[in-house]
């Protein structure tokens, strides 16, 4: 792949329809997401042919192209294209389109997504640095309530406890609403006082506010009350600047949202937000008390299926509220290893089968990435959807390696992507063997995965011919369909 991002960026850029043609743009761990002015601006098969682009993936309000691990260049070079004083926080540019529940689940997806995408770095982060704590502690480095330790564990859990108030913060930027005011809402959540309120509340003491009775309840951690809070936020914001005179905005606007939009999220959004997304974990997990090892194969061979229409994103509150409840989480993680390694491990086979310089090259980076690092989508969109059959090896893989991390009684203490270097965060210090199945699980995956795509083939690409793919939904993100090029030769 090449490595003048200057070039791709100016090429990318050019096939979307000029510098003119972008209302904003942002990026995740692997993709640009462009949001557009005119979506048939966009010259798809220019876009798809360029060298460094690994896919596409479109829908009515984004243009997302996929770069892998070295997105964050490309995008440094494809705002130095843009006009001076663009904004590239920006939200998406408004839509109007008729409302069908096909397209308020977009929207809610799209809301989850690009709210929390910003915020996976320091999540990873943390939970990373409250692991290597916990080893510190469980190998005796640090005695117990040692001052470092302490610190230690403070770090890590920082980006959890202050949850809502980063949640808060990035809403703002996707709803368009005033950052200092979310900010300033959410914190109340978290305010000590208010904390100590909840938990007299909770021991039953009687709390009111205004003659109005406050359900107990603790936001530490959570994500969908502040997310649930902020889009509200950004309703009673423009209601209040259209009822407020013009000489009292800088002073009577604030005051009127502080006074309307915080009771609401304490007697009314905050409740129903902790009740949202304690009925989707209740319902996750109900579904592994009784399905067992068997969910965690499930979830396995669908984790590609889910990565590719973003749906994946739709676990993280669920993770993230698990971890910080009870230390651990056991369904969605696991299945992650052989999902990962197993892409990593059909990467490899392509690489040693292919006679294409090019894809073996993009398949090795591919692999490298997918195994070491946990990061999977540039093999999932290089390598395995470019070509299908891996993409078929994959999921067989998947399954069988979900299943045994299942049966191994696998769980993860921290949310980063497994790979080879994050698989200590399946370490049970309590369970010595956890080390020994995490191992094993991911071994098999790669062995599986190689030989299964190997097994079964796939349609080699031509030198001459540049195929990258075009994912294009047809109305939201889950509908997903793959075109390759036609005239390829299959390998032996």
């Amino acid at each position: 792949m090449s490595k003048n991002f200057a070039a791709i960026s100016q090429s990318i850029v050019d096939a979307i329809g000029g510098p003119q043609n972008v209302a904003a743009v942002t990026h995740c761990m692997t993709r640009l997401r462009f949001v557009l002015n005119d979506e048939s601006a966009v010259d798809a098969a220019t876009l798809k042919a360029i060298s460094g682009v690994m896919g596409v993936v479109r829908n009515e309000k984004q243009c997302q192209v996929i770069i892998g691990n070295n997105v964050s260049q490309a995008y440094a070079e494809v705002l130095k294209l843009l006009p001076e004083g663009f904004s590239a926080g920006n939200n998406d540019a408004p839509v109007k389109n008729k409302i069908t529940l096909k397209r308020i689940g977009s929207g809610i997806l799209d809301a989850l997504i690009g709210t929390m995408s910003p915020l996976i770095p320091a999540i990873i982060g943390g939970s990373m640095v409250k692991l290597l704590a916990m080893i510190l502690d469980m190998t005796g480095v640090l005695g117990k309530g040692a001052s470092t330790l302490v610190i230690l564990n403070t770090i890590g859990d920082g980006a959890f406890f202050f949850l809502p108030v980063m949640v808060a913060a990035s809403a703002a930027v996707k709803f368009k609403t005033n950052m200092s005011l979310a900010i300033a809402i959410a914190g109340v959540l978290v305010h000590p006082a208010f904390i100590d309120l909840m938990a007299k509340a909770a021991q039953g003491q009687k709390v009111e506010f205004i003659g109005i009775s406050v359900t107990a309840v603790k936001y530490t951690y959570t994500v969908i009350p502040a997310l649930c809070m902020t889009w509200l936020l950004s309703y009673i914001e423009k209601w209040v600047d259209r009822i407020t005179p013009v000489v009292t905005k800088n002073f009577l606007k604030p005051m009127l949202i502080m006074l309307i939009a915080a009771p609401v999220a304490i007697m009314l959004i905050g409740p129903l937000g902790i009740w949202i997304g304690t009925g989707i974990s209740a319902a996750v997990y109900t579904v592994h008390s009784y399905l067992g090892w068997l969910s965690v194969a499930i979830m396995g061979a669908a984790w590609p299926l889910l990565v590719m229409t973003g749906m994946h994103r739709v676990f993280t509150p669920t993770i993230i509220q698990t971890i910080a409840e009870t230390g651990k989480e056991g369904m969605v993680m696991p299945s992650e290893i052989g999902a990962n390694l197993s892409l990593g491990g059909s990467s490899l086979a392509v690489a040693w089968r292919t006679k294409n310089p090019e894809l073996r090259q993009t398949a090795l980076a591919a692999a490298a990435s997918a195994i070491v690092a946990g990061i999977s989508e540039p093999a999932l969109y290089g390598v395995a959807l470019r070509l299908k059959r891996p993409l078929i090896a994959c999921l067989i893989s998947g399954f069988i390696c979900g299943g045994v991390a299942g049966l191994g009684g696998l769980a993860s203490h921290s949310m980063a992507s497994p790979g080879l270097f994050t698989s200590v965060q399946f370490f049970d210090p309590s369970n010595p063997m956890s080390i020994v199945w995490v191992a094993g699980v991911m071994i098999l995956a790669v062995v599986i995965s190689f030989f299964t795509t190997l097994l079964l083939g796939f349609e080699d690409i031509p030198v001459d011919t540049v195929a990258p793919k075009d994912i294009k939904p047809a109305d939201t993100p889950a509908s997903v369909a793959f075109a390759v090029s036609s005239g390829a030769a299959k390998s032996h």
